[in-house]
């Protein structure tokens, strides 16, 4: 990339705590290995748009420990049709962007991949809060929304305690029940559902009557989204099981909040080697974290599938449960 003067970055997707971290170490990276750092605001869309930024060390001052993104992000149909993809191009060039960090998920990584196809060196950086995205142990966000619920779930325990009830919590996942399986297992909960596993209400009904037989004044029934709504499934069970049961949806809260030292970290290190990567020519790859260590995973493999839900932990949180 000798030729290649300034790189740019930008937050797409879905936001994730540490998103933050990861810009701030794009900038700062950039800015040492002597380019010029650009910033591009509201994702693809601003991209679209021509709503590109010069950005100094002092543009990320601050911004470590914020949650959310300070360059904005959105979901963009645009990018996946030739006339987005080629304005996209189109907009970078006229800037002088040739590398570009793209911080988002899979949806974010397959219009990379596209741009790359036409002549744009560009890196991604797994930030979702799902966890989802195959190729990374983990992913920007995901520890920081894991202790947010975690944090909200002993506050729902202390209400269920003291009225002897059983609570169902819905959390994020559509179609992955990656965060659902690792809160439920954090968090002690009775019951656990994922879209990935196939589950019976008689199930979820034995597993609440069994803790109550046993002296149990409250159960957690933790639900992923793409499983069943909390409500209706609160309503369900208060007439199958005969006890009150009430149903809490956190919903956007998850995503919010300050980032976790993990996650501040994580960001950091991904952040950086990715410009690294494009330093040295490289592109088309996302950056991730494998035993502790940075991976580049090609676009199409870490596109492929989704990040595989793990049984053994699923089976380990029903055994504990009892």
């Amino acid at each position: 990339m000798e030729a290649t003067r300034r790189i740019g970055v930008l937050t797409s997707g879905g936001d994730a705590p540490g998103m933050n971290a990861a810009v701030r170490a794009v900038v700062r990276k950039t800015i040492t290995a002597g380019y010029e750092a650009i910033g591009i605001e509201r994702g693809y869309e601003g991209l679209l748009d021509g709503d590109l930024i010069a950005m100094d060390l002092g543009s990320v001052g601050g911004i470590l420990d914020r949650g959310g993104t300070v360059l904005g992000t959105s979901r963009s149909e645009r990018m996946f049709t030739v006339e987005g993809l080629d304005l996209a191009q189109r907009r970078l060039r006229e800037h002088g962007v040739e590398g570009l960090v793209v911080v988002g998920g899979d949806g974010s990584f397959r219009a990379a991949l596209e741009l790359h196809n036409r002549g744009v060196k560009v890196m991604g950086v797994p930030a979702t809060i799902d966890n989802d995205v195959a190729g990374t142990d983990t992913s920007i966000g995901f520890d920081t929304t894991l202790n947010t619920i975690c944090d909200a779930t002993s506050k729902v325990r202390d209400t269920a305690s003291s009225h002897e009830r059983t609570f169902v919590i819905e959390v994020m996942g559509r179609n992955s029940g990656m965060l659902c399986l690792y809160a439920g297992l954090a968090s002690g909960a009775d019951a656990i559902l994922v879209p990935e596993v196939e589950w019976r209400m008689e199930d979820v009904c034995e597993a609440v009557a069994k803790g109550m037989r046993r002296g149990k004044k409250h159960s957690i029934i933790m639900v992923a989204e793409g499983a069943a709504h909390a409500m209706g499934l609160a309503a369900d069970l208060s007439r199958l099981c005969n006890h009150h049961v009430r149903g809490v949806v956190l919903g956007y809260v998850q995503r919010g909040g300050a980032p976790s030292a993990f996650d501040r970290i994580l960001a950091s290190r991904l952040g950086a080697s990715a410009v690294d990567a494009l330093v040295r020519g490289d592109s088309a790859k996302m950056v991730g974290l494998s035993a502790n260590q940075m991976a580049f995973v090609p676009f199409g493999e870490a596109t492929s599938h989704s990040h595989e839900l793990r049984t053994e932990l699923y089976e380990l949180a029903m055994v504990l449960a009892r």
